[in-house]
């Protein structure tokens, strides 16, 4: 499937298939713009994909609306007071494919009710995204009235270089979104195997693009 029709596809609210690389993760994401996301896309990421439920989101909306990276923050927490988190904090060498995370706060919307049924992950994940969308926009916002932490959906910080600082699904979903023209908020989730208990391989993520007629991309089609 070529670029144009991944593009294309989340102009039209539908989900791809992005695989990162050989030499990093080696894992295939299925990737749905934030705003679009329902309660069945969220269904058939945990039934299909079974990895994390995340939204990507662009660097300038997560310093407007104050997302942290989180290991920055228990670093801050463990200087003042909390010496337990300090052996836990990420540090340069903990992961082997990358030299850090980008996960920042996990949230729940606030009216939501327990925030993991997939109608409360799909509005918080949605509600994300209309946050996203307003202060790229220039709008400000106070994101602490809208939502809780902790909560149930896992919102990553993508590098403020994209991919010239890093190149992990968060980065390459959020380049994909501003090539393709929509608001910088996309939901990713990891593609697992349950036979071998690894990461779906990409031939066998391949088979199920055209099984179910979605787009299957590359991080290398993006660079």
């Amino acid at each position: 499937m070529s670029l144009e029709k991944a593009k294309e596809a989340l102009r039209n609210g539908k989900m791809i298939l992005l695989y990162d690389a050989d030499d990093r993760e080696g894992e295939t994401d299925l990737v749905i713009p934030a705003l679009s996301t329902t309660p069945a896309d969220v269904a058939r990421m945990r039934c299909d994909g079974g990895g994390l439920i995340c939204v990507a989101v662009h660097g300038d909306a997560a310093d407007k609306l104050g997302l942290p990276f989180m290991s920055e923050l228990l670093k801050s927490v463990s200087l003042n007071g909390h010496r337990s988190l300090r052996s836990m904090v990420e540090k340069k060498g903990d992961i082997p494919y990358d030299s850090r995370s980008s996960f920042s706060l996990w949230v729940n919307h606030r009216d939501t009710f327990t925030g993991i049924t997939d109608n409360d992950r799909a509005f918080t994940i949605k509600k994300v995204a209309e946050a996203v969308e307003k202060v790229m926009n220039g709008e400000e916002l106070d994101f602490g009235r809208e939502f809780r932490s902790p909560g149930h959906v896992a919102l990553l910080r993508a590098a403020s270089g994209l991919l010239d600082e890093r190149r992990g699904q968060t980065e390459l979903s959020i380049k994909l979104a501003l090539m393709a023209g929509i608001p910088p908020s996309m939901v990713v989730c990891e593609m697992l195997d349950s036979c071998t208990g690894k990461a779906l391989s990409k031939e066998d993520a391949r088979k199920y693009a055209i099984r179910h007629q979605m787009p299957f991309i590359e991080g290398k089609d993006i660079l």
